[in-house]
């Protein structure tokens, strides 16, 4: 069922704005690499469907971008990730656990109430997933997809590039899982290294235009 979903990803998923499939693909790789290592002592208060908790965060993840580009996109992409499930024949507790981590996925938003110890793990792994790709890769890959896509003049991207450098670092304080707050800060600063050279070479590159008087 991974597959399918995987293979309806690569045709509904647009590769741009920085969370295209290779976005998706990596958050699905992290989020079922923490259900694997979270899960021997994963504290959720009684035993789990390895395999299920496995196949249910690689499906979130997969989707958790899939209205990227939309208002309140995790909510929004909660709701198709609904529909899409649901025509794929998928139980509705799957349907639910998944909506739910999606919905929980967005930064800097209070995680809603979900009502599955399956769901509350599967949500945590998908959000440390997803924020482990603030880190290089959002240097790498995402920002340059995203400039492409909305091709800003470059004085008002420098201008907007240490607001943006101080977002990431408030990342490093809201991991979810005992593995995600190991290591998930740690790929913050190591993102955060190279957007800051970054920053000094394109300041180089493209001085800010001071304006002069003139009598």
């Amino acid at each position: 069922m991974v597959r399918i979903v995987h293979a309806f990803v690569v045709r509904q998923l647009e590769n741009d704005f920085g969370h295209g499939l290779d976005h998706a693909e990596k958050v699905a790789v992290d989020a079922g690499a923490l259900i694997l290592v979270e899960f021997p002592q994963n504290g959720y208060g009684r035993p789990m469907n390895i395999e299920e908790c496995l196949r249910i965060a690689q499906i979130a993840g997969l989707l958790h971008d899939i209205k990227r580009k939309e208002r309140h996109h995790a909510s929004a992409g909660a709701r198709y990730a609904r529909s899409v499930l649901a025509a794929f024949g998928f139980v509705p507790e799957t349907i639910e656990d998944v909506s739910q981590a999606i919905r929980n996925h967005e930064a800097f938003q209070n995680p809603s109430e979900i009502n599955t110890v399956e769901g509350r793990f599967v949500s945590d792994c998908l959000y440390d997933a997803d924020k482990f790709r603030w880190g290089p890769d959002n240097f790498q890959n995402t920002l340059w997809d995203m400039l492409i896509h909305l091709d800003p003049p470059m004085d008002e991207f420098l201008k907007r590039y240490p607001a943006g450098m101080d977002l990431i670092a408030k990342i490093k304080n809201t991991f979810r899982t005992e593995t995600g707050k190991r290591f998930g800060p740690e790929f913050i600063d190591i993102g955060m290294a190279i957007g800051e050279k970054l920053y000094r070479f394109l300041l180089s590159e493209y001085p800010p235009v001071t304006s002069q008087s003139t009598r």
